[in-house]
């Protein structure tokens, strides 16, 4: 086969190939994110006369295996797997640097090495030294974890197929390459590629493969977008360094259910799962103006979290607004609507909104409980003790109703709550009593009327 080697650059965050640098890419949108690289071009495709082909089959005649899953050891790895490892999956972990990723697949190794047999630990990051001195730290000491140093992904798979394996752990895809590409560590085709080889062993020999990813500031996993694709399950790690707790978040699960969050707490030994996430986030909550407990879904949980909020009058020309945990844009929309629906004067105060415990929350179903809390703090009124809001805000001030809602009010009994104030239309459609009283709104007029009484 006759290969072509040019020049061109390429975009490291989809792979859109242009012959010229330009600023911004027409493809993902990206600024400043092409790179030169070397491609190369196949001037003769390969024949297929003659070979041995694949054929397809009526899909009435295909029996489903359905096998066991491989435990962690890690209820809430397991959790956001979607109740363990697959055999043959591909999973890629991605996450802030120190932010406990190479820990948890430690201990998860260990457990697995414990249980099942060997499981292979490649670093292209650390030597065999480092690796050993977290894993004394981690109490993972075991005969049946194999430690490779290796960037080259033909010799790590070498070595794997020689091994009875029970799982693969890669740190990182980044570092590592194949010889099957010329461009250099890190970048686009180099990921793919190597990537692509990992899949095809993983599904060949029935061996799941963990992936560590590095991300971008933006929080993304660095390289192309088909990286993603290709894998099985996405898990981000989530979690402020100033604090100790660490959320595991799936964004892509084949075999299980998507958004699904593990808690975990950082401490010396190691990460220690959290099985009661709402006791942790409201340990601390106290009775103050601007304080607000919502019940939010995290794929097939609902957790209890404390929204703050602080609105003090700017001594500057411009009014701050700064929101951590929640959707900036949101947010402030939902300041407009207290501004034009429910009369409050918020144009000259500055407005600060915080989730409590490092948290993000994307649903809407929180909108309630963050204009509880605003109203709280410029009123400088606390909430009833014991209340929970949940509910989504139009833009013309009416309450719209929010799915789960009986999960949400068991959640919200279990942990002691008496009182909730939820959409009047998701109270008319519940089909199951609770010992909480439940009040129902249909604007945000209403929801200050009852929470200033």
């Amino acid at each position: 086969m006759k290969q072509k080697l040019k020049k061109a650059f390429q975009c490291q965050s989809c792979g859109y190939i242009s012959p010229k640098w330009i600023g911004k890419c027409p493809d993902c949108g990206a600024w400043n994110s092409f790179a030169e690289e070397t491609i190369v071009e196949d001037k003769q495709s390969k024949s297929l006369i003659g070979e041995d082909l694949v054929q397809p089959v009526p899909i009435s005649s295909i029996e489903i295996t359905l096998s066991d899953r491989v435990s962690t050891g890690i209820g809430e790895l397991d959790r956001v797997l979607g109740g363990g490892i697959v055999k043959g999956s591909l999973v890629l972990i991605g996450g802030d640097p120190g932010i406990g990723k190479s820990t948890l697949l430690l201990q998860a190794t260990n457990n697995i090495a414990e249980k099942y047999g060997k499981v292979l630990y490649v670093s292209g990051e650390e030597s065999l030294t480092q690796i050993k001195l977290r894993a004394e730290r981690l109490g993972a000491v075991s005969d049946n974890i194999l430690l490779l140093s290796e960037t080259l992904v033909e010799k790590i798979l070498l070595w794997a197929s020689q091994e009875e394996l029970n799982a693969l752990i890669v740190d990182s895809i980044q570092t590592v390459y194949t010889e099957d590409s010329i461009s250099a560590p890190g970048s686009v085709s180099q990921i793919r590629e190597s990537a692509i080889k990992f899949m095809h062993f993983a599904k060949k020999r029935g061996i799941p493969v963990f992936l560590i990813g590095h991300v971008t500031k933006e929080g993304a996993i660095a390289g192309p977008r088909v990286l993603e694709h290709l894998v099985d399950t996405v898990l981000y790690f989530e979690g402020d360094r100033g604090y100790a707790y660490r959320i595991l978040r799936s964004v892509k699960n084949r075999f299980g259910p998507a958004n699904e969050i593990g808690v975990f707490e950082m401490t010396g030994s190691g990460l220690i799962e959290v099985e009661n996430p709402s006791l942790i986030f409201l340990s601390e909550h106290s009775q103050n103006s601007g304080s607000a407990i919502t019940a939010t879904i995290e794929g097939t949980r609902a957790i209890l979290t404390e929204i703050q909020a602080l609105v003090t009058p700017s001594n500057f020309g411009m009014p701050r607004r700064n929101f951590i945990g929640v959707d900036y844009q949101r947010v402030n929309l939902l300041v407009a609507v207290l501004e034009k629906r429910g009369r409050l004067n918020l144009a000259g105060a500055d407005v600060f909104v915080n989730v409590v415990g490092g948290i993000k929350i994307t649903e809407p179903s929180s909108d309630l409980a963050v204009i509880a809390a605003i109203v709280s703090s410029f009123r400088d009124v606390p909430l009833p003790e014991g209340l929970v809001i949940f509910g989504e805000v139009g833009l013309s001030g009416e309450i719209r109703a929010i799915s789960q809602t009986e999960l949400r009010l068991r959640e919200a009994s279990r942990i002691g709550m008496k009182r909730a104030i939820i959409p009047r239309s998701n109270l008319e459609r519940l089909k199951e009593k609770s010992n909480i009283k439940i009040q129902g709104v249909r604007s945000i007029n209403e929801l200050i009327e009852s929470i200033s009484n």
